[in-house]
């Protein structure tokens, strides 16, 4: 483990303070932080969101298990996931999506199988939600390391923006698109695992709306939906399958238009997507953009489209 995030109370963070001063941490500036350490390869961080402490570096799991959780936390939860997870080594698929909040690009849904074996396989490779992981190389390397897994299965759907455009003006409501999306990666999965009795993704929906999108396909499944599902290693590794098809489009679709494109939908995405229509016409921005964001009417409205 070289990464650990968790939260804290602000009582937690002055009690943490006090104890690197004790361990001999030097304490360095660092933005938005109520205070940041380090000692030789570690260093921990107390951002004031929250508050939050992360934890980076060589020596993470040591400075966990013997400082963090008994002298602050006042629990022992690390190397005791199965007793405070147990459903997270039951047999379970993890949905994750990426590319939902950018622009540019296609929303990428995975799906990923796993049980006791294949949970504790991925923990031990250091599988975590794909958003704590800036590295598009080590997310690669995370993909080979899923996809190679003995026993896991896995199913990744793209939906190009083409594609996407379409699919979105036949339902009008980007959650009602999730669901289908999401019941169309469990129910190929369940050709790869039959008796698979139980499903999890992060809560996007009611969940009437992922039940009725179940019954429209007649699967039986358990469908659960809870905030921070990536904490689940199944929706961590499903997150990471899906960037890394997400990253890879992105790559290859910037590099063949001759226009990087950017993430997310800030004013170098304005920039970029005139960039596009300049180079490739007006119609080429519904092949590498989600038309519906209400970027293309910022993007018609600064430059008259």
């Amino acid at each position: 483990m070289t990464s650990y995030t968790a939260a804290i109370t602000t009582q937690q963070a002055k009690k943490l303070r006090d104890l690197l001063a004790g361990l001999s941490f030097e304490f360095v500036d660092k933005e938005y932080t109520m205070f940041a350490a380090k000692k030789d390869k570690l260093s921990i961080s107390v951002y004031e969101k929250g508050p939050k402490v992360l934890i980076q570096g060589k020596g993470t799991a040591e400075f966990i298990e013997f400082h963090l959780e008994p002298e602050i936390l006042g629990v022992a939860k690390l190397g005791y996931e199965e007793v405070h997870q147990p459903e997270m080594f039951a047999p379970h698929f993890g949905i994750d999506e990426s590319g939902k909040g950018d622009y540019f690009g296609p929303l990428v849904i995975a799906g990923v199988y796993t049980d006791a074996s294949i949970t504790k396989h991925l923990m031990a490779a250091g599988i975590m939600d794909s958003k704590r992981i800036s590295s598009a190389d080590k997310i690669r390397k995370l993909a080979t390391i899923i996809r190679d897994t003995p026993g896991i299965a896995f199913h990744i759907i793209t939906l190009p923006p083409l594609r996407y455009n379409e699919l979105y003006s036949e339902f009008r409501n980007l959650n009602r698109m999730l669901a289908w999306a999401h019941v169309s990666v469990i129910e190929k999965l369940l050709l790869q695992v039959p008796d698979c009795p139980r499903s999890l993704s992060d809560q996007f929906a009611k969940s009437f709306v992922l039940q009725k999108a179940l019954a429209g396909k007649r699967l039986k499944i358990q469908l659960d939906q809870r905030t921070k599902a990536e904490s689940d290693i199944a929706v961590a590794a499903a997150s990471i399958l899906a960037r890394e098809r997400f990253v890879e489009w992105m790559d290859k679709t910037s590099a063949a238009g001759g226009v990087p494109l950017p993430l997310g939908a800030s004013a170098a995405v304005i920039q970029a997507a005139r960039a596009v229509i300049e180079k490739h016409g007006a119609d080429a921005l519904g092949k590498v953009a989600k038309l519906h964001f209400k970027t293309t009417t910022q993007v018609n409205d600064l430059f008259g489209g």
